[in-house]
């Protein structure tokens, strides 16, 4: 299993401990690209879609809220990202 497939496997438990690095890395093998929004704003833009998630990058602890980790599984389930 590709370092990519275990951190969607973990995102797809809902940790409560999923971290933005975690993220960071997922998103970019989905072909995300990460941009600055302003303050702790951050935008995943997807590079053929444009498809856009908006999330504040938390601090200072690094650790995903979990209404975060939510937003995020229904930002790639509404994209056709997870089968």
């Amino acid at each position: 299993m590709s370092k990519q497939q275990e951190i969607l496997k973990r995102l797809l438990s809902k940790p409560i401990d999923f971290t933005w690095p975690e993220l960071a890395t997922l998103m970019k093998g989905l072909s995300y690209d990460l941009q600055k929004a302003g303050g702790s704003g951050r935008k995943f833009v997807h590079s053929a879609t444009g498809s856009t998630l908006f999330i504040h990058e938390p601090h200072p602890s690094k650790v995903l809220k979990q209404y975060q980790v939510r937003d995020v599984l229904h930002h790639l389930t509404k994209e056709g990202q997870l089968n």
